[in-house]
């Protein structure tokens, strides 16, 4: 998914900066750069920025794992901060833990530039299907 398509479907994306390099059923992988505008005091990323991107990284790891026409939203997200981000490129990578007719559970770890986890996140997104 070119980041134009991704800005269509998800406008938030453009507004973050996300970058999304690899879309497959068993990976999802992205970068967002660090920018003042996302930050908190101190130059911190803030870490409603961080969530948002794992939330639509691993919102894609979703739908790349749905049965045809259906479609899915959030309906449960848990974060765990490990380190905070002050300059750089923030890379996501996301993974299915469990693919179900109703739900699929994806975790989305975090990592900064010297390659050290920032944050985790597991998320279970619902299958809608009409």
């Amino acid at each position: 998914m070119n980041t134009n398509d991704l800005a269509s479907a998800i406008p938030l994306a453009a507004t973050l900066g996300i970058d999304v390099s690899e879309v497959t059923s068993q990976r999802v992988t992205a970068t967002m750069n660090w920018a003042e505008q996302l930050c908190t005091s101190g130059g911190i990323l803030h870490g409603g920025a961080l969530m948002a991107f794992a939330d639509t990284i691993g919102a894609l790891c979703a739908v790349a794992n749905l049965p045809p026409g259906a479609g899915t939203a959030t309906i449960e997200s848990k974060t765990n901060f490990f380190r905070a981000v002050r300059s750089g490129v923030v890379t996501a990578v996301s993974e299915p833990l469990h693919v179900g007719r109703s739900t699929i559970v994806a975790q989305t770890n975090l990592t900064d530039d010297r390659d050290k986890l920032v944050a985790q996140v597991t998320q279970t997104q619902a299958v809608l299907t009409e």
